[in-house]
């Protein structure tokens, strides 16, 4: 499914997967964990300084009985922009096909888990996006989707970001040129980090093929004024307008869970808020939670969301 991407990103993919002791993962649920902008799945299997990583986790929450034994993978979904947002995209790759199409039957092939009415999506920051949108367009494959700090309220996440997009693509000859340098660098800034960030979501929601790296902006270069034939791309993608055209199919999920710092630093408690209150209205079933936190190192919210999916699809 990733055959022809635009980045030269590779198309075989490793997929980590956990396994519950004295399971050989037959007639068990099926997790995929999405992780956020930065991270591949197996980040989330990789040692971890000052607490668990997520196998450890889910050891600890089946063991104690907070949560059946589920099979969870973790594919690794990094690309040369730095992440994913795991939709459709001429630049980035058929992230979503990839996923539905070739990760999830591969595992379950492999280990006789999941199938359908028993699969479950869950992430946070892009991977909650990631959640939140399969959710959203796939509820007839998808049983259940727990969305950690996901991307939603665009307005109030990207807009401001192009400006000091602007400013560092100044120093370079063009966009192409500037991601060059990005990965030619000794040490990678902080700050470069979210430059490339905003660059991987315009060639996620927006792909221009012919464009280096397929990637163009939805503001003008000199003066940061949107360009609204462009941003009506990116707001196509938000899921408070996916919400609209496909809010109803949510009815169909065994759970879906929402939550969001009451202090994120991305303004991401606002569109969770807004999401909250459409899926009220739409009559949804969701579970929604603010906690008093941050964007970074939440983690520790999977001992919430984990047993209400893992429960839902036993």
């Amino acid at each position: 499914m990733l055959a022809g991407n635009l980045l030269g990103d590779p198309t075989r993919r490793a997929i980590d997967v956990y396994v519950p002791a004295g399971h050989d993962g037959r007639g068990l649920p099926l997790l995929v964990d999405v992780v956020g902008f930065t991270a591949g799945g197996p980040a989330h299997t990789n040692w971890k300084n000052f607490g668990e990583n997520v196998p450890e986790r889910l050891d600890r929450l089946i063991a104690t009985g907070a949560m059946p034994p589920v099979v969870v993978a973790f594919p690794d979904c990094f690309t040369r922009l730095g992440g994913n947002q795991y939709v459709n995209s001429a630049a980035v790759g058929r992230w979503d096909d990839f996923l539905r199409a070739e990760a999830v039957p591969f595992v379950e092939a492999k280990l006789g888990c999941g199938g359908p009415g028993r699969r479950g999506i869950f992430g946070k920051s892009s991977g909650g996006y990631g959640a939140m949108v399969h959710a959203l367009l796939h509820p007839d494959f998808w049983s259940a989707a727990a969305v950690h700090s996901g991307d939603m309220g665009f307005e109030l996440l990207f807009r401001h970001e192009f400006v000091p997009v602007l400013r560092a693509l100044a120093k370079a000859p063009d966009i192409g040129g500037w991601i060059d340098a990005f990965w030619q660098a000794r040490k990678v800034k902080d700050s470069d980090v979210h430059i490339l960030m905003m660059l991987a979501q315009a060639a996620s929601f927006d792909p221009d093929p012919s464009a280096p790296y397929g990637v163009r902006l939805p503001v003008t270069l000199d003066t940061c004024e949107l360009i609204p034939e462009r941003w009506a791309n990116w707001m196509a993608w938000d899921p408070l307008t996916l919400v609209e055209e496909h809010g109803r199919g949510l009815t169909a999920l065994k759970a879906l869970y929402i939550d969001c710092g009451d202090v994120d630093q991305y303004n991401l408690v606002y569109g969770a808020r807004r999401m909250h209150k459409r899926l009220a209205a739409l009559d949804v079933a969701h579970v929604y939670e603010e906690f008093s936190d941050d964007h970074t190192a939440v983690d520790y919210r999977m001992d919430v969301s984990l047993p209400i999916l893992a429960k839902a699809l036993a």
